[in-house]
């Protein structure tokens, strides 16, 4: 708390010699932008904004950081898929608008299927049952719909179905929803930590 504190005044110290230098007439203008009226004296104000600050966890009992460890390490392993997963839906959305019919978006969506399966199957055979329950959240956080919704958009129910009762036979769902506030809080800090390189 301490340090936030001292940060603050440098910041307003900083800020008071930045005008300093500024000549007289901006820096009324902008003395009073920071600055608020009580009691007929003008006194400085800064509206600072909100600032998240995160930090690796550390638990006191060996069980919970061992299970937080293995969410960074699973985090880190699969958060990348999904962002590759989100470009190629957006890249296949965008192309099948520019096609004529819908028998050549029917063929162009068999050709995706069959090179995203030929691509992505041995990659996902390597993956632990828990990386690939964390992969359908993180599907669900890129793109704002489950992975049965993009399925069934894309190739229709039947495949969703069948990928769903796939999914089942391994204990996961497809109708799997990301919840950044709740849930999957923790999930959340590490892609933000790995983000901006704090991992």
């Amino acid at each position: 708390m301490k340090r936030i504190i001292v940060t603050i005044a440098l910041l307003i110290s900083v800020s008071f010699q930045m005008m300093a230098d500024i000549d007289d007439e901006r820096q009324q203008k902008i003395f009073y932008a920071l600055s608020t009226v009580v009691n007929g004296d003008t006194i400085p104000s800064f509206e600072l904004m909100e600032v998240n600050i995160y930090g690796r966890k550390n638990f006191t009992k060996k069980s919970k950081q061992r299970k937080y460890d293995k969410l960074v390490r699973d985090v880190v392993r699969v958060y990348p898929y999904s962002k590759e997963i989100k470009a190629v839906l957006v890249e296949t959305y965008l192309y099948l608008q520019t096609l004529p019919d819908e028998d050549a978006q029917k063929k162009h969506l068999e050709e995706v299927e069959k090179g995203v399966w030929n691509q992505y199957f041995p990659i996902m055979k390597k993956l632990t049952l828990s990386q690939g329950k964390l992969l359908i959240k993180l599907i669900d956080r890129e793109c704002n719909q489950t992975s049965y919704e993009l399925i069934n958009a894309f190739i229709g129910k039947f495949r969703a179905n069948f990928y769903q009762v796939f999914a089942s036979l391994f204990g996961a769902t497809l109708k799997k929803e990301y919840d950044p506030t709740g849930a999957d809080a923790d999930i959340e800090e590490i892609i933000y930590l790995l983000e901006n390189d704090m991992l």
